[in-house]
């Protein structure tokens, strides 16, 4: 007598129970007005028009590994393997071709459900005889061995060493020297906070959005979302919790300007996520407005006047990191061979030339601000010694110099802002222009 079959249910146990929310994702980040359609579509259609709509890849779909494992033991002891769907049929042969585990796949009625006894029973009559093991959802604990979430996975999905991004916001306290300022101060540090909490609550919502994309990826595939450490559910309750504190905490506590600047903030990150991330040249703005808006905040969190000079600084320099994140990115899919548009992206690899000199350009124009700034007659009275500026234009030239020669060279993987922190060479050239300016002062 042969092995019996084993059935695996696909909604219920092969995908991860976080798969439909993932859909919901998947359409509101292609289309958010179709989103809000479907909503109210009767639960009996509701399912099949989502899955239409996402328009899923088998290659990036929430698979528990564990279970995977398990099939593939089960298959290699010569076991009869059968993938059942609770209908999407389409769905269920595309995942069955690229897993390759099983040899064949049973589809039963979608408005019945696979999860019902009498469904069950019609489905498993030819397997009476042979015998059967069915995994559900109900028995997949039995042999899932699915990876759980750690406090490390939380600090990813959180994104704490994107907060030192934040301190753009004490860059306001610091040029207009009222850093002596203990109510300042702490002013300052409550506007860290919020928009900490703020910035992560939409970090992990990009992640979020961006699922497919990143399972597509080298190194994003093994972000906590994407590979399945964290519930998408989870992450979506997070996401509100984080938004509701960073809101509360701006609302009691900072001006109300503070509170305009951090709804910005969102307003323009979650356009990027959604719209702006797959546009060609409005991303890379974008980004630099995220930066800029940071030095905004904190001006408007303490009541300072913000200077012109230091908008444009910051836009200018900016936007060339802005490019350099995207000039890695194209250089990397074309030492891949890859022609066609980046994945998630409005670029081709053919643009990594003008990606280049536009960004080298956006950096040398921040030095030539820097310059301009020096001869401002306002500055002059901020600093006692305002020639010794001059001394940190050639700090950052060395350092944009530096940053495009190594993302020429490929050796620029992550966020540049992030490069800078972790390299020895940025941070003592960072030292040296606190130097040149503690000194002019």
């Amino acid at each position: 007598m042969g092995e019996s079959s084993l059935i695996i249910d696909l909604q219920g146990a092969l995908l991860r129970p976080a798969f439909m929310a993932e859909t919901w994702l998947a359409v509101l980040k292609a289309n958010p007005v179709r989103m809000l359609q479907l909503v109210g579509t009767p639960n009996g259609h509701r399912t099949g028009e989502l899955l239409r709509e996402a328009c899923l890849e088998a290659s990036a779909l929430p698979y528990d590994s564990g279970l995977i494992s398990f099939i593939e033991k089960e298959r290699a002891r010569g076991r009869p393997t059968v993938l059942l769907s609770n209908g999407h049929r389409e769905l269920a042969e595309q995942v069955a071709a690229h897993l390759g585990l099983f040899d064949r796949v049973m589809v039963v009625d979608s408005h019945t459900g696979a999860a019902e006894p009498a469904a069950r029973s019609l489905a498993f009559q030819e397997f009476s005889e042979g015998g059967f093991h069915y995994v559900g959802r109900d028995e997949l604990t039995s042999v899932s061995t699915s990876a759980r979430s750690t406090l490390l996975d939380w600090s990813k999905a959180l994104r704490l060493h994107q907060w030192m991004k934040n301190l753009l916001i004490f860059v306001p306290l610091a040029t207009s020297h009222l850093y002596t300022e203990s109510s300042l101060v702490l002013g300052a540090l409550l506007a860290f906070l919020t928009f900490g909490l703020c910035a992560s609550s939409v970090y992990m919502l990009n992640d979020l959005l961006d699922l497919r994309d990143d399972r597509h990826h080298a190194r994003k595939r093994h972000r906590p979302f994407a590979a399945g450490r964290i519930q998408v559910t989870s992450g979506l309750v997070a996401c509100v919790l984080l938004l509701i504190a960073a809101a509360a905490i701006a609302v009691y506590t900072l001006p109300l300007a503070f509170l305009l600047v951090l709804a910005a903030y969102y307003v323009v990150t979650l356009s990027y996520s959604l719209v702006l991330k797959r546009r060609m040249v409005f991303d890379v703005i974008a980004l630099a407005l995220l930066y800029t808006l940071r030095i905004i905040a904190g001006a408007a969190a303490l009541a300072i006047p913000l200077s012109f000079w230091l908008l444009a600084l910051s836009m200018f320099m900016f936007l060339s990191l802005a490019l350099v994140k995207r000039y890695a990115e194209l250089f990397n899919a074309r030492a891949e061979g890859k022609e066609d548009k980046a994945r998630g992206r409005g670029y081709y690899p053919s643009d990594l030339q003008m990606v280049a000199s536009l960004g080298a350009a956006s950096g040398y124009l921040s030095v030539m601000v820097l310059a301009l700034y020096i001869n401002d007659p306002h500055t002059a009275e901020l600093y006692r010694h305002v020639e010794v500026i001059w001394l940190a234009c050639p700090l950052l030239l060395t350092w944009i110099s530096r940053v495009w020669m190594l993302a020429h060279r490929g050796f620029m993987n992550e966020d540049p802002v992030v490069f800078a922190a972790r390299d020895r060479i940025s941070l003592v050239l960072a030292a040296l222009t606190v130097v040149v300016f503690w000194v002019a002062s």
